[in-house]
């Protein structure tokens, strides 16, 4: 028989079992508040998410009304925007040959107007291919088509595609500035629904392609199909399209004339594009196949520029400045030109071993007219006008100036002057090689491009007079008065240099070099287009006596025949002088037929010298390659007189005639 429990031991059980369920009590209350802790932070987390909700959409409501309480602001001025369209341009210029071959533009030209219906159908497929393909699909703005820009910009990491449709963007050029706010693209997306309420898509293509920019200051497809192929807009075939459409992205990197390589690409881009969106070439004449390969004019005109710039300087003169477009026809002949450009770039190449770099050509006939006009190798690199705007030492090509000094104040060709070292203070001149040949005549002198003869010759008949006939020849430089001038130390132009040659070729009559004869306004009637006409081709005034001017003839025949000008000869008459100044650098020819008078001078822009480039070589060369050149151009006016007689009217001026009377 079990014990019965004492009453301590009973005790201990009771605490024990107190302590257990205290323990699951414990338990019990901490499973409680972590239920009860869960369901209170239940609700407080849909309460934060809610809030959010509710401040977007008020946020949403207040973006919404800012929004349209803006566009509603910038609305207010699209009545008076859309009542005065706009197109903002600088009055065009544009410059012509002799035979009205187009040259080069200043300023903008604006083409006629064309609707789209007159036009073949790949103009304006071309443009739509490239900028906007979903044109006829939109509604002025084009969702699909900024998604798109967006995600290849994204893709590609910049800036490579814009979602502007063609509205949008007539919309900025017919009435808003290029300004890249947000206002301007809130307007220009207002005006864009607009014109497409207002007009049909064949309206607004229409209007877009008659004002946007094709480069080469050319406004609206008829002045581009103009500018760049010489037709109208209406005979364009499918590869001159694409080229054209091509332009809108960059009208100056994409120009057949300045990158043809580029425009060839940008054109089969077009084609591309135009195939892709749905285009049939099959009853073109072009395939796609074949419209790479067609030719384009690839000429590069650059060079042309120096001639040009003169242009519009003397057009100032002549007319003043005036708002309206003009047309300006020159003196200039294109093939002379090319060919001058030509010969001056493959010369000095062939003696780029003797460090020269430079050089500048003209071409005038004996009453002033500018044939063609080199300034330098390219007009690219340099604007600087050799030609024109250098002033270089002649060296000996001014030696005739002091010799027919001497011949106006009593001395012949045939009178004798002494070549022997000359002393004048510190100034001791040389002779090539250090050679004298004791009493000479003028002729040989002159021949043999003798310098201590020509010092004590400069020194017998004064400075002063030397100077003076200088400037009735047209030398305008300020020239040194001592006697180192003799020998060309003194700055001169070229241009300054050929007209005073051209003096002594016409029989003494000074000329005054012109590049303009006729000014039109290209806008007015045919009745009233003249603006400026040179109508009177009297010879010049007087400038050396008639027997001075023959005698120096004979004796600049006899430096090509006997002395430094040999290389320079043509298989009929030949007058000319070279000139090298010190250390090689500067070397010139300056001569004439009984033609043309032109005038070459080689060297280096910074000053630096030559290799032993002396007047006789290169100078003369070009001279002769470019004188031959314009003899060769029988059959193309001003060229075709075959008369040799300086006498007699040029063919130029029989050729203005002609043109005036008709």
């Amino acid at each position: 028989m079990a014990k019965p429990k004492t009453t301590k031991a009973k005790n201990k059980a009771q605490k024990k079992k107190n302590k257990k369920a205290a323990k699951t009590t414990a338990k019990k209350t901490k499973a409680s508040k972590k239920k009860t802790a869960k369901k209170a932070t239940q609700p407080a987390k849909h309460s934060l998410i809610g809030r959010l909700f509710k401040w977007c959409i008020v946020l949403g409501l207040w973006g919404g009304i800012f929004l349209g309480g803006l566009i509603a602001w910038y609305g207010t001025e699209l009545p008076d925007i859309i009542e005065s369209p706009t197109f903002e341009r600088s009055a065009s210029t544009q410059i012509l040959s002799y035979d009205r071959e187009d040259l080069v533009n200043y300023g903008q030209i604006k083409g006629g107007s064309v609707h789209v219906s007159e036009l073949p159908d790949h103009v304006a497929y071309a443009v739509i291919s490239i900028e906007d393909r979903r044109f006829y699909r939109h509604f002025g703005i084009d969702p699909i088509g900024i998604a798109r820009a967006m995600a290849i910009n994204i893709m590609q990491g910049g800036l490579r595609q814009g979602g502007s449709t063609i509205t949008q963007q007539l919309a900025k050029n017919l009435f808003l500035t290029h300004e890249r706010t947000i206002k301007r693209k809130i307007q220009e997306a207002m005006i864009s629904l607009w014109l497409e309420k207002e007009f049909s898509k064949d309206e607004i293509i229409s209007a877009y392609l008659n004002r946007v920019y094709f480069g080469a200051g050319a406004y609206g497809i008829e002045a581009a199909a103009q500018v760049y192929f010489k037709k109208s807009a209406t005979e364009l075939n499918v590869y001159e399209s694409a080229l054209l459409a091509g332009l809108l992205k960059a009208p100056s990197r994409y120009s057949p004339h300045a990158n043809p390589d580029l425009a060839r690409k940008r054109a089969r881009t077009v084609l591309n594009a135009m195939e892709d969106n749905g285009y049939d070439f099959t009853n073109q004449e072009t395939t796609p196949s074949t419209i790479a390969s067609l030719p384009y004019d690839k000429k590069n005109t650059s060079n042309i520029r120096y001639f040009a710039d003169i242009v519009m300087t003397e057009k100032e003169d002549l007319i003043g400045k005036l708002d309206q477009d003009i047309t300006i026809q020159t003196t200039l002949v294109p093939a002379l030109q090319d060919a001058a450009d030509r010969i001056l770039k493959d010369n000095l190449q062939r003696y780029e071993d003797r460090h020269v770099t430079q050089g500048a050509i003209v071409v005038m006939d004996f009453e002033g007219a500018v044939l063609a006009l080199s300034g330098g190798v390219d007009f690219r690199t340099s604007q600087f006008n050799r030609a024109t705007q250098a002033r270089r030492a002649s060296g000996s090509a001014f030696k005739p100036v002091v010799y027919l000094t001497a011949l106006e104040n009593g001395w012949d060709k045939d009178s004798m002057i002494l070549d022997a070292p000359i002393e004048n203070g510190d100034y001791h001149p040389e002779n090539f090689k250090d050679e004298y040949l004791g009493k000479v005549t003028l002729e040989t002198a002159l021949l043999k491009s003798l310098n201590t003869a020509a010092v004590r010759l400069a020194k017998d008949v004064g400075t002063r007079k030397i100077i003076n006939t200088a400037k009735t020849l047209g030398i305008d430089s300020t020239l040194a008065n001592d006697l180192s001038m003799a020998l060309g130390s003194s700055g001169i132009s070229l241009m300054e240099m050929t007209r005073a040659y051209g003096a002594i070729g016409n029989g003494g009559y000074r000329i005054d070099p012109y590049f303009i004869f006729r000014v039109e306004d290209a806008k007015a009637a045919d009745d009233e287009k003249i603006i400026y006409q040179k109508r009177k081709f009297d010879r010049g005034p007087r400038a050396i006596k008639a027997s001075a001017a023959k005698e120096m003839k004979q004796m600049l025949q006899s430096v090509i025949e006997d002395g430094t000008g040999k290389r320079a000869a043509l298989p009929f008459d030949t007058y000319g002088k070279t000139g090298t100044s010190q250390y090689y650098r500067d070397a010139w020819f300056v001569g004439f037929t009984d033609k043309f008078v032109a005038g070459v001078w080689v060297g280096n822009d910074d000053n630096s010298p030559m290799q032993g480039v002396t007047g006789g070589s290169l100078p003369a060369e070009i001279w002769h390659d470019v004188m031959l050149t314009a003899h060769k151009q029988e059959g193309i006016s001003p060229l075709s007189d075959t008369s040799h007689s300086p006498s007699d009217r040029s063919s130029f001026t029989r050729f203005l005639d002609r043109i005036l009377n008709n």
